[in-house]
Order: C-alpha cells, then structure tokens, then sequence
C-alpha cells in the first residue's frame, strides 16, 4: 500500500521557493530552539493565517512553493543523514527559506518533519482494485515491498519512523499518516463486502492492518529483507485467517 510516508524525490528543490540574500543567521547552530533578536524576513506573505500553528495551514502560492521545497529539504535531509543528523541549517540551505522564517512558521525542526507527513497525507493514492480480496491485499503487500525493499526509496520513511521515537509530534504526525492511509485501504474490504467475498462484521481495520504487520515487522524490527514471495505470503496469510473468521468483530 503506498506504505511509505514520502516520495523520496531526493534534492528535487523547487526553484521559486522564497530566498534570502542573508542566507542562514550566523552563528546560531540550536536544532530546536528559534533564535534570538533576528529580525523576521519578509519572504512570506503577512496574513492573520500566519499565527495558526506551524504545518496547518493549507496554502495556495508563493506559500505553497515555500512548503514544497522545506519539505523536499527535509526529505533530503532525512534520507541523507537521519533525523540526529539534519538541522535547521541544512533544511534552510536546501530550500533557499530564510532559517528565521522556518522558526517562525514551524517552530523548528520538529514542526518541519511533522508538515512533511501531513502533506504526504494530502496525495491522492487509492488502493488496488483488482476484482477480488485476495488479489487487493497481494497487491497491498506488494506495495509494501516495494516501499522499502530499495534502500534509497527506504531511507526517508525509514528515517521518519526513527524520528518518531525522538520526538511526540512527529510520533503523533506519524500515526496520523498511517491511520489515514490504513482507513484508505479499508475501501478493499468494503468491496469484498459488496461482492459477498466477507461478511458485514469483518473487521476492515484490523484485516488491512495484518497484511502489511509481518512485512513492516521484518523492515523494522529484525532488519530482514522482503520480496514479493513474502509479500504474497502475508496476504494469503490474511485471505486464510478472514475465512477463518479471525476478524470478525465479536
């Protein structure tokens, strides 16, 4: 299931982002706090929106591109060096948005990786529809594999779930991208329902949820690599254990 947080277009910037002759304020190398006395740069728009808190705005323009390229910053970033490793530094030298800016606007790095999951939230990806359960979940799974099969495709998704067990509001970004993405692929069960392949009290969440767990456990916990045979293996898994009745909601 397009189960990876991002696209990891790696240094794809965008070259209309807002720029700053200044460059980085000097001398200020804190990843988190903002800095002191820095006058605010003028290179986003002024409106009431730019109180709202930092990744909940949902612009349009100049404002859109300035996102675009801090997020792409950030994905970069990540993929190249792992949440302990990027800074506000970088992510202002790869986006060409003053570092007083990204303060202001998302209060930190913190801020920046949650922005980067809401707007890999925002894409329109469906789930399969191949005509039957058992051949939506094989190519959930698929999906899955071929997410994080690739080390390059891997390393930024990968390098978001480590950053959530470093920091509460990329956690909670997290869990909101995949509770979405999982309520997504819930369409597959609600068609197998239709067709009469399950039954109207077949847990939906809990089934889509089992096809990817042996596959994202394999990624993340023992470190092993995984392929289509496994991929086809967990859905069949899946497939067996609803017929079986395991998901059904007692």
């Amino acid at each position: 299931m397009a189960q990876k947080p991002v696209t990891a277009g790696r240094s794809s910037r965008s070259q209309d982002a807002d720029r700053h002759a200044a460059g980085s304020a000097s001398g200020d190398t804190d990843r988190r706090n903002p800095p002191k006395g820095v006058p605010e740069p003028d290179d986003v728009e002024s409106s009431p929106a730019s109180t709202a808190a930092p990744g909940t705005r949902r612009p349009g323009g100049r404002t859109a591109r300035t996102r675009a390229a801090v997020r792409d910053a950030v994905l970069s970033g990540l993929a190249d060096h792992g949440y302990p490793g990027l800074t506000v530094e970088y992510v202002a030298d790869h986006s060409g948005v003053h570092k007083t800016t990204l303060y202001r606007r998302w209060g930190g790095l913190e801020g920046m990786v949650a922005d980067a999951l809401d707007m890999a939230g925002e894409d329109s990806w469906t789930p399969p529809d191949t005509g039957s359960l058992e051949g939506d979940l094989r190519e959930l799974a698929r999906e899955v594999v071929a997410s994080f099969s690739d080390e390059a495709s891997a390393a930024a998704p990968t390098a978001f779930v480590a950053a959530a067990f470093q920091s509460e509001r990329a956690a909670a970004a997290l869990h909101s991208f995949y509770a979405e993405r999982f309520t997504r692929c819930e369409t597959v069960v609600a068609r197998a329902v239709e067709r009469g392949e399950a039954t109207a009290d077949i847990d939906a969440a809990a089934l889509v949820r089992a096809v990817s767990a042996p596959l994202l456990f394999r990624v993340f916990i023992t470190r092993e690599p995984i392929d289509t045979t496994l991929a086809d293996q967990s859905a069949a898994a899946a497939i067996a254990a609803t017929r079986e009745g395991v998901f059904t909601r007692r």
